[in-house]
C-alpha cells in the first residue's frame, strides 16, 4: 500500500512536480531558437507569453491568407498586453518566436506537419516544419511557456472507435503542464467520443 509522507501542499510544491524555469534556459539544445522579445519576456515574467501554433500556416489554410491570419494572430496577443511565440522550425532549428520573413517563408513553401514524433526527424534532417497542437505543447513546455492559443484541436476521428484513429495533440493535452486556449474540436471529428478521451487527466473548462 502506498503511504504519502508529506501533506498535499508540500507534495505538490516539491521536486515531485517540477516546472522548467527561466533559469533552465541555458540548458537547453543547441538547436532551439528562442526571439529575444520572447526571451526577455521569459526572464521577466513567463506568464505574458502566449505560444501559439504553425501548421495553420503550413498546412491550414492557402496562401496568402494564412500568412495574414499568423501576423494578425500575433498582432492580438500584442494587443492584449503579451507576448507571441509563434512555435515552428525552419532548417532544422526549433523556432520560438518567429519572424516576419520566416513566417512567410513557412507560407509559401513546402513543409512537414511536425508532431511529437516527427520532431527528431524534421531536426535531424534540417527540415523545415510547422508544429501542430501536440508539436507546440512539447516545445512551449521546454522552454517554460505556460499558455498555448489555438484554434481547433485533434480528436477522435469519425469511426474511431474501429479504425483507432486519434490525434496525437489528446495524448499531448493530457500530459503536459500547459494551459491551452482553443475553438473546441475541430467540427469534423467525433465530438462525444473526444470529449470522452479527455478524461484521461485533463480538465477542461
Amino acid at each position: 500500500m502506498l503511504r504519502l509522507t508529506k501533506s498535499l501542499p508540500s507534495l505538490v510544491n516539491s521536486n515531485a512536480f517540477v516546472r522548467r524555469t527561466y533559469a533552465d534556459l541555458s540548458k537547453l539544445s543547441p538547436l532551439v531558437d528562442i526571439d529575444p522579445c520572447v526571451h526577455e519576456a521569459l526572464r521577466g515574467s513567463p506568464g505574458s507569453v502566449v505560444a501559439l501554433e504553425s501548421t495553420i500556416i503550413t498546412h491550414g489554410m492557402p496562401y496568402p491568407h494564412n500568412l495574414e491570419t499568423a501576423l494578425e494572430v500575433e498582432q492580438i496577443v500584442r494587443q492584449k498586453g503579451a507576448i507571441p511565440a509563434t512555435i515552428a522550425i525552419v532548417d532544422g532549428r526549433i523556432k520560438v518566436g518567429t519572424t516576419a520573413d520566416q513566417l512567410a517563408r513557412l507560407a509559401q513553401s513546402d513543409t512537414i506537419k511536425t508532431s511529437r514524433r516527427d520532431l527528431a526527424y524534421v531536426l535531424g534532417k534540417g527540415l523545415s516544419g510547422g508544429t501542430t497542437v501536440a508539436g507546440t505543447l512539447l516545445v512551449a513546455d521546454m522552454v517554460g511557456i505556460r499558455v498555448f492559443a489555438t484554434g481547433g484541436i485533434g480528436g477522435v476521428h469519425r469511426g474511431g472507435e474501429d479504425s483507432l484513429d486519434v490525434s496525437a495533440d489528446l495524448v499531448e493535452l493530457g500530459r503536459t503542464p500547459v494551459a491551452v486556449v482553443s475553438s473546441g474540436v475541430k467540427s469534423i471529428l467525433d465530438i462525444p467520443r473526444t470529449l470522452e478521451y479527455l478524461v484521461k487527466g485533463l480538465p477542461k473548462l
